[in-house]
């Protein structure tokens, strides 16, 4: 396994260690231990800027996933600010919402989707799954 991170926001709330520790949980529970993929930490204009160019939608998001399949899963871009904000919205630690939809964007990248509505039960309910040893 292999995960690239990439710093280019500030980030006071998962070391690189964590990250890798929750990455690899992940990828152990789905038998991809083989596969790689990389995590970015970007400002809110840059995952606008990404929203607005793959999405079509104007506006800060949380995380955005984009997978490329084979060996390499692909990249994960997640807001520190605006995950920041959800966390005081959820009453949760940074450390929680950021670790959620780290798991959040790795579901993705392994083929959950949430279109419809018992889908998107079963990706929360799995990511749940997925943090609650990590915290």
């Amino acid at each position: 396994m292999e995960c690239l991170i990439y710093r280019k926001a500030k980030l006071d709330v998962l070391t690189d260690a964590e990250i890798k520790r929750l990455v690899k949980k992940i990828l152990a529970r789905f038998k991809c231990l083989n596969k790689s993929l990389s995590v970015q930490f970007v400002s809110e204009r840059k995952i606008r800027e990404l929203n607005r160019k793959y999405r079509g939608v104007d506006k800060v998001t949380d995380v955005l996933s984009f997978g490329l399949g084979g060996e390499d899963l692909g990249d994960i871009f997640l807001c520190y600010p605006q995950i920041k904000r959800q966390a005081k919205h959820y009453q949760v630690t940074a450390k929680e919402e950021m670790a959620r939809m780290l798991a959040h964007g790795i579901l993705h990248l392994l083929g959950f989707e949430h279109r419809k509505k018992d889908e998107k039960r079963r990706v929360l309910l799995l990511q749940e799954e997925l943090i609650r040893d990590f915290l």
